[in-house]
């Protein structure tokens, strides 16, 4: 398993990161060759968080664990790859890719939502579980074929809203930024190959005007690079050294700021 090493570069200007063995990051690959045993990125620490707060930890690619102050836990893009060392009680599925969903859910898992009707039509979720309410806004049905079409899903807990973009492949219209709401917390894709271009991403984000965002799915640390670069000065720039943070509506930051986290 490899390990992300962090540097802050000239007033933190720049964020360099070093992979050993090269530059790639877990993504949207062919699967042929990849290893296929979980990776144990993230694990659940023996207490859940405080009241008031939610910890979202980055366990790879596009996948984070999310836990309240309930116990509930929930993990973005389930899949066979990058997960827990337990059943999350909740877990989405943005599309049919092999680093984005699976085919078959296993025992213990109580909500699995996928971001496509495999029944043709649009997906529709809206699930509460104890103090986590998960719901979704599907995307890219007009050109994508079933399974490849798009759901953000969006996570409302401790009084705040966190989006997951998925597999944004479109600049969201008028009517999918209503039906998202205020978003606190934004996770977005910004590889701008695989999804949508770094400069339309851009776009995207700064229509959605969440206070806090997170960076996933960027394959290579000169692609995170890029994108970082089209926001500076504009946005405050950090990284952490632990893939885990605590989040809450009282600790959302002043000015908008991206936040780098760790993942293996």
């Amino acid at each position: 398993m490899r390990r992300v090493a962090r540097t802050l570069v000239a007033f933190a200007a720049v964020i360099v990161f070093a992979l050993p063995g090269g530059t790639k990051a877990a993504g949207c690959l062919p699967v042929a060759g990849i290893d296929a045993t979980p990776h144990r990125a993230a694990y659940r620490i023996a207490e859940a968080p405080a009241a008031g707060t939610v910890a979202l930890t980055f366990l790879g690619h596009a996948s984070f664990l999310i836990e309240s102050a309930g116990g509930v836990t929930a993990v973005t893009d389930w899949n066979a790859i990058v997960r827990p060392p337990f059943p999350p009680d909740i877990v989405t599925m943005n599309n049919a890719h092999p680093m984005h969903y699976v085919t078959t859910v296993e025992p213990g898992i109580r909500y699995a939502l996928r971001g496509w009707n495999p029944e043709g039509g649009l997906p529709h979720h809206d699930v509460t579980y104890r103090d986590m309410r998960v719901r979704n806004v599907p995307t890219n049905y007009d050109e994508a074929p079933l399974g490849r079409a798009n759901s953000i899903f969006i996570f409302e807990v401790a009084e705040l809203c966190i989006a997951h973009l998925g597999h944004l492949h479109k600049i969201l219209s008028n009517e999918e930024l209503g039906a998202l709401g205020q978003v606190d917390v934004l996770l977005a894709p910004v590889d701008g190959a695989y999804t949508i271009d770094q400069d339309a991403m851009v776009q995207v984000i700064d229509s959605i005007g969440a206070p806090l965002l997170i960076p996933m799915h960027y394959f290579t640390l000169d692609t995170l690079a890029r994108f970082l670069d089209r926001l500076r000065g504009r946005y405050v720039i950090k990284a952490s050294d632990n893939p885990r943070v605590l989040l809450s509506r009282e600790a959302l930051p002043k000015t908008r700021e991206v936040l780098v986290l760790p993942g293996d």
